[in-house]
């Protein structure tokens, strides 16, 4: 198995982090361009909450997920952190990345004084939620979302 190395996302990592999300069929129609999606990084660095991450194997980027880790006014100011928009290069996938990435993220929230680590996953993606439950999340709940823009 290859190493696996996570590091936070730089802006030369944006492209490489917008095609990942292509290949994973996420955003479809609305991914940035390059250009677009740099300016945006900026703006993500600027807040605090929210950080991209790289999974990176001999070099190359084959993995993304972004973190955003809560102040919560609720249970007396415990931190919460969620989990989006995990990508794995289909040619690595089944290889380590997406555990490795998991892995790191709950590394985060237990610095960051997490007391739990949250994500959704679309209701079809049965294989996605073994993977999760593997790795010791639980369902809990349901996600509801509305549309707020057209």
């Amino acid at each position: 198995m290859q190493v696996v190395s996570i590091r936070e996302a730089a802006e030369e990592d944006v492209a490489a982090v917008l095609d990942l999300y292509r290949a994973a069929g996420i955003g479809g129609e609305d991914n940035f361009t390059v250009e677009e999606g740099i300016a945006h990084f900026a703006a993500l660095k600027r807040a605090s909450s929210l950080r991209l991450f790289v999974a990176v194997i001999d070099g190359s980027i084959v993995g993304t997920y972004e973190l955003m880790v809560m102040d919560n006014m609720a249970k007396a100011g415990k931190r919460s952190g969620v989990v989006e928009d995990v990508a794995v290069s289909p040619d690595h996938q089944g290889q380590g990345v997406g555990r490795a990435m998991m892995v790191h993220a709950l590394e985060e929230c237990r610095k960051s004084g997490c007391y739990k680590l949250m994500l959704s996953s679309n209701l079809k993606r049965e294989e996605a939620h073994r993977f999760y439950e593997a790795l010791g999340f639980k369902r809990h709940g349901y996600s509801f979302q509305v549309e707020v823009s057209g």
